[in-house]
């Protein structure tokens, strides 16, 4: 009988302190009813007790989270119709708030928070161009709109933390589609222009250096050239010198082949001379 009133007991006992305890981790927040009621908020990470089946409690994270939304159509300064498709990065900064504005639903807490953002967008769409909507800096357009969507969230104990717009839909009229193409070909063409006048720049600066170096590099060329004729006369004038001296019937000889040889050089020349001219002395059958 005792064994059999014990372990009812103890499961009661393991029941109650399960119940009595709950665990907060880091990121989130933890907020405890009495009764239904508020008792404790705020509760941060770690192991918390509670009195069973009296409290119970309730574990919010607020971590940043990406909040996507429908896309907002909405018209341009110049009555140009433009899709904009969006995501907020949200955050639970108040428990209290959002717990009372939402009873801790997260879907409730996306559909009231919905139109507080579509509404600032569309005011600033509104006073917008298509031209700075699309080729603008999209986050100064944003930050424009935070203090504003912050100050009308701050009843869901919300914050917005960043928008990030994922995709602007241009409208099907093409004259407006052209329009934008037209700048955006326009720019193109001026970079590539201005890169296009640099590079010709230096490519002229490349061969005026070239063309300085070539006349210098031939100027010397020629220099060390007439200079190494002048050198290679005079030595040819100095061996012919020595051997005139040693030997003039040898040196007539030599000087006699070479002028034939200048002579005859092309294979078809023709010379009239006289039958005892001196330049033929070497040509004759007798000699």
């Amino acid at each position: 009988m005792r064994l059999n009133f014990v372990i009812p007991l103890i499961i009661v006992v393991l029941l109650g302190l399960m119940g009595s305890v709950y665990v907060v981790r880091e990121g989130q927040v933890g907020m405890v009813f009495n009764l239904g009621r508020i008792a404790r908020t705020d509760v941060g990470p770690g192991l918390h007790f509670k009195i069973p089946l009296i409290e119970t409690a309730r574990v919010f994270d607020t971590r940043f989270n990406a909040s996507a939304f429908s896309p907002e159509r909405s018209l341009t300064s110049e009555r140009k119709d433009v899709s904009v498709d969006f995501v907020a990065i949200v955050m639970i900064n108040d428990v209290t708030a959002f717990y009372r504005a939402t009873q801790g639903n997260e879907d409730s807490a996306q559909l009231r928070l919905e139109p507080i953002i579509k509404n600032s967008l569309r005011n600033e769409i509104n006073a917008s161009t298509l031209t700075e909507l699309v080729s603008g800096n999209r986050s100064e357009f944003v930050e424009r709109q935070l203090p504003a969507i912050n100050e009308a969230s701050k009843s869901l104990g919300m914050q917005i933390i960043d928008i990030r717009l994922k995709q602007i839909d241009l409208p099907t009229d093409s004259e407006v589609i052209g329009q934008v193409y037209d700048r955006m070909r326009a720019e193109r063409r001026q970079v590539a222009a201005a890169l296009r006048a640099e590079g010709e720049e230096q490519a002229r600066a490349i061969r005026g250096q070239a063309d300085r170096e070539q006349v210098v590099l031939t100027a010397e060329a020629e220099r060390d050239a007439q200079t190494l004729r002048g050198e290679g006369d005079a030595e040819a004038t100095r061996i012919y010198g020595e051997a005139a001296g040693r030997d003039p019937g040898f040196y007539a000889f030599q000087r006699s082949l070479e002028a034939y040889r200048a002579a005859f050089q092309s294979g078809d020349s023709v010379i009239v001379l006289e039958r005892n001219d001196p330049f033929l002395q070497y040509m004759r059958s007798d000699r």
